[in-house]
Formats: structure tokens, C-alpha cells, sequence
């Protein structure tokens, strides 16, 4: 019987535990700075899944474009960070510095990622790359 009542409080502190755990306000993926050096990881490491789960479902044709442009080199990224650096409506602004070294042979292309600002927008409980803020 005590065996029994032993189980029981574990159980319900462990339920307990998971329960406050899915109420800390983060979705899975993260935060939105997260999801966009997500997405250019996945660009750079040439995994269009990750991409595409990465990206919000109205992005998800722009990313696949963005992706096969990058088909015919070798990428590698340097000094990638992002921040949130504002709100529109219900998307966050992400800006990110660093850039994406693309090898066409013989030739390296530094290509600097922070001239873009992504839109990242929460989507099925995660945050997305959802396209680039209108400038």
C-alpha cells in the first residue's frame, strides 16, 4: 500500500513537472532568431527539409527557390547571428549578421546575409521564416 502512494506522488509530480514545462510561453523551435539561423543552416548544409520545416507554409515556394538557386556551389557560413529586432503586427523582425561563402570552383563569394530583414511568424507552435520585411 505505501509502495502504491509513493508511485502515485511521483507520478503526479513528474505529470506536474511536464505540465509547467508546456506553459513556459516558447514554442519547440525556439525563439524567432533561432528559426531564421535554422534556415540558413539548412541553406548552407543543402537540406531542403529542414528548410521547408523551417519555413511558414505561404514561404514554403520561396524557400525552394532559394534553395535550388544555391545547386550549383558550395556553401559554407561564417559569423552567423541573429537577432529580433522589432514587431510587425504579429511577425518578428529578425536581422542577422555573418555571411554565406559561396565556392564556384576556384572562386569564393562572400554573400553578406545582413542586408535582409525575415519575417518569422508563429505557426503550428513553432516559429517560422515566413519571407523578408518590405523595405
Amino acid at each position: 500500500m505505501r509502495r502504491f502512494a509513493i508511485f502515485q506522488i511521483m507520478f503526479i509530480s513528474l505529470l506536474f513537472s511536464l505540465l509547467m514545462a508546456g506553459c513556459n510561453g516558447k514554442s519547440a523551435s525556439g525563439d524567432s532568431p533561432s528559426a531564421v539561423e535554422a534556415y540558413l543552416q539548412a541553406l548552407v548544409a543543402r537540406d531542403a527539409n529542414k528548410m521547408m520545416n523551417v519555413s511558414c507554409a505561404a514561404w514554403e515556394p520561396q524557400a525552394k527557390i532559394e534553395y535550388d538557386s544555391f545547386a550549383a556551389v558550395k556553401l559554407t557560413m561564417k559569423d552567423l547571428t541573429c537577432k529580433e529586432t522589432g514587431k510587425d503586427g504579429s511577425a518578428s523582425l529578425v536581422s542577422c549578421s555573418g555571411s554565406i561563402i559561396a565556392n564556384y570552383g576556384a572562386e569564393d563569394l562572400p554573400i553578406d546575409i545582413g542586408g535582409r530583414t525575415y519575417r518569422v511568424v508563429e505557426e503550428r507552435g513553432d516559429w517560422r521564416v515566413c519571407g523578408y520585411q518590405k523595405q
